[in-house]
C-alpha cells in the first residue's frame, strides 16, 4: 500500500487535506486561496496594499467560487502558488478526450496560440488517483470511467508505482 512506503505518510496528509477542501470536480478557488493566505500567514494589510483593494472585497474574494484571471494571477504571485494548475487538472480528469482529430486544426489555419497537450499527468495526480484505487474508495473501472484515463495508463501507473 501507498502508506506504507516511505515518505508516503507526508503525501498523504497533503492529499487528506487537499481532500477536504476541495475536489478537482468542484472547484471552490476563494477557499482555497484563504487556506494558501492562512498556510503563509500573510497580513490582510499586505494582501490590499499588492491587491490595490479593500479588506471587504478580499472578504469577499474568500468566499467566491471564481475569481477573475488577473486577480487570480495576482493572488499567484502573492502566495507563490499556481491556482491555475488546478484548473489545468480538472480539465485532464473531467473534458472529455474526444476523437484524434477533433480538435486538429487544418494546416491553412494554424494557431498563433501556444499548443499544449492534454493528456500531461503531474505526479500528484497519478499519487492522488493511485490513492483512490489502493485505499478501495474506487475502483480502477471507476478510475478508468470517471476520469477517462486509459486502461492501459492507469496499469502502467500501477505496475511502476507499486510499492517495491
Amino acid at each position: 500500500m501507498l502508506e506504507e512506503q516511505p515518505g508516503a505518510r507526508i503525501i498523504f496528509t497533503v492529499y487528506r487535506s487537499i481532500k477536504k477542501l476541495m475536489n478537482f470536480k468542484n472547484i471552490l478557488i476563494g477557499q482555497m486561496v484563504r487556506k494558501k493566505v492562512v498556510e503563509n500567514g500573510i497580513e490582510l494589510s499586505r494582501i490590499c496594499n499588492f491587491l490595490k483593494c479593500p479588506e471587504e472585497e478580499v472578504e469577499i474574494m474568500y468566499k467566491a467560487k471564481s475569481i477573475d484571471t488577473e486577480i487570480l494571477l495576482k493572488w499567484s504571485k502573492l502566495l507563490e502558488y499556481d491556482f491555475f494548475r488546478v484548473y489545468s487538472q480538472h480539465l485532464i480528469l473531467y473534458a472529455p478526450q474526444g476523437s484524434v482529430n477533433y480538435n486538429a486544426i487544418p494546416e491553412k489555419r494554424k494557431s498563433s496560440l501556444p499548443q499544449f497537450r492534454k493528456n500531461i499527468y503531474t505526479r500528484e495526480m497519478i499519487d492522488f488517483i493511485l490513492e483512490l484505487v489502493y485505499k478501495g474508495e474506487k475502483t480502477k473501472f471507476q478510475v478508468i470511467e470517471e476520469y477517462k484515463i486509459p486502461k492501459t495508463t492507469l496499469y502502467k501507473w500501477i505496475s511502476k508505482y507499486q510499492k517495491k
